[in-house]
């Protein structure tokens, strides 16, 4: 049985993410939980349509098995996250899907679950799990604990930065979670915060959940026309952030990225820093890293935790891991959370804007001078078909001929086929784990040049792969 994506158990709420599927793998869940003596859960949702019944059931499935429910209504993801320190937590969210999808992920002290604890439940749904004895089923109780974590991320945020006051901000919440905290927090701080889209609706009728420079439209015009000096926009359940910069354009989220891992390098004293991230991350966050003192390690897609996990065991401070859009302050807590990344930035901002010298553009000259040590390449992304029967077979060949085709760039194969050039320029090319593509990402001066020369080799591998 495959339920588990690299983001929880995710899909249709009438057809895949049912209640009763929902009840099972809960159940599943609690027995597991209670058969190593944790016994307590808390639970939260988003504010989908389908949530309070997929809330019911998953608690009806936690407490048959003999686990006690700790019911705390919507929270954005990292809120129950957050929670779930010091014990376990279940989040009904499909993030950034459509609003007829639903979604669970488990959480265990904030962390979310490993790969093989997925296994495990998966194993115990497919096998079927029978209830506790009558007299072993768990209670349920309520509580609030949205104020406590808008608290703590204000409290943690004030570290880093300057204060933000009068700093205008526009937050395009995109009638999801953020509603519920990101403003809040922005505006504890001192900023002056603008909002779109705040009210909860699951059907998301503002915008779609996804946060791109498509959906962010209004946002982008709102920031671009003056109303702010810059803007910040997330999904449904608040775990992503989109930065958009004074002229109305997303920054790319991989400067965001650096700028963040080069904050945390330098404010870190650990004798050996390292930042986390995935091989399709931009060479601008080794260089910002490397200047700042500290490394990268490198992780699959999905796999923010293990990365963490791994490179603590051989001996490094994680003092930050990231993805596109997806970033974990491991100084405040092991998941990911951009309501977090919204109050830091925020302050960083301010701070580069206290520090400019051009009186004119205040704060925009802030979040530009944060951007100006980043160094900004042109960077591209492409998908070229391939059966997903093929694609073993299309890497294999791929590990062999994209070095012949580049002879002067050293290779990674650990996740995909990796090729960095003498000038840092990259190129990474890796099967889609969703879909039907063989995707090519790339970073260069020349960058379409090279994004052709690769995907004509995946091209021909592909062809390669249809003959045999």
């Amino acid at each position: 049985m495959d339920l588990f994506g690299t983001a929880g158990i995710r899909g249709s709420a009438e057809e895949r993410v049912t209640p009763e599927l929902a009840l099972d793998v809960a159940r599943a869940v609690g027995a597991a939980a209670v058969e190593v003596g944790d016994h307590e859960f808390v639970v939260a949702r988003d504010g989908r349509v389908t949530g309070p019944s997929l809330a019911a059931a998953v608690e009806a499935g936690l407490t048959s098995a003999g686990a006690d429910v700790i019911r705390l209504g919507q929270l954005p993801t990292p809120g129950l996250a957050f929670a779930s320190r010091g014990r376990r937590g279940v989040m009904l969210t499909a993030s950034h899907n459509p609003p007829a999808d639903n979604g669970i992920k488990v959480f265990s002290d904030g962390v979310e679950y490993a790969e093989t604890a997925e296994t495990d439940v998966e194993e115990r749904v497919a096998g079927g799990v029978p209830p506790a004895h009558w007299d072993e089923w768990g209670d349920v109780s309520a509580a609030d604990v949205l104020e406590t974590y808008r608290d703590a991320v204000a409290a943690y945020a004030s570290g880093f930065g300057a204060d933000p006051d009068g700093l205008r901000v526009a937050v395009d919440c995109g009638n999801g979670m953020a509603s519920l905290a990101t403003p809040h927090v922005l505006r504890a701080l001192g900023a002056d915060v603008v909002t779109l889209n705040a009210n909860v609706d699951g059907h998301f009728p503002g915008r779609e959940s996804k946060p791109t420079a498509e959906s962010l439209a209004d946002l982008r015009a709102f920031v671009r026309d003056g109303g702010a000096a810059f803007g910040i926009g997330h999904d449904g359940d608040a775990d992503r952030i989109v930065l958009v910069d004074g002229e109305g354009e997303v920054v790319h989220e991989d400067t965001v990225l650096a700028i963040l891992a080069e904050l945390y390098v330098r404010e870190s004293d650990a004798a050996d820093p390292v930042v986390v991230t995935t091989p399709n991350a931009s060479g601008r966050i080794d260089e910002r890293v490397r200047e700042a003192g500290g490394r990268v390690e490198r992780v699959a897609l999905g796999y923010l935790h293990d990365g963490i996990a791994s490179a603590r065991d051989d001996g490094g401070d994680v003092v930050f891991a990231a993805e596109p859009w997806k970033h974990i302050h491991t100084g405040f807590g092991g998941w990911i959370d951009g309501v977090t990344s919204a109050a830091v930035l925020t302050r960083l901002v301010a701070e580069a804007a206290a520090e400019s010298s051009d009186t004119d553009v205040g704060a925009i000259g802030g979040l530009a001078g944060l951007r100006s040590p980043v160094t900004e390449r042109p960077y591209r992304k492409r998908s070229v078909d391939c059966p997903d029967g093929a694609k073993e077979a299309v890497m294999d060949r791929l590990g062999t001929t994209l070095p012949e085709r580049f002879p002067g760039a050293t290779v990674s194969t650990e996740y995909g086929v990796r090729l960095t050039f003498p000038d840092d320029a990259w190129a990474l090319v890796r099967p889609s784990g969703t879909e039907p593509y063989v995707r090519v990402y790339a970073e260069s001066d020349d960058v379409d040049a090279l994004v052709a020369e690769v995907t004509g080799v995946v091209e021909a591998a592909v062809e390669g792969a249809g003959e045999r």
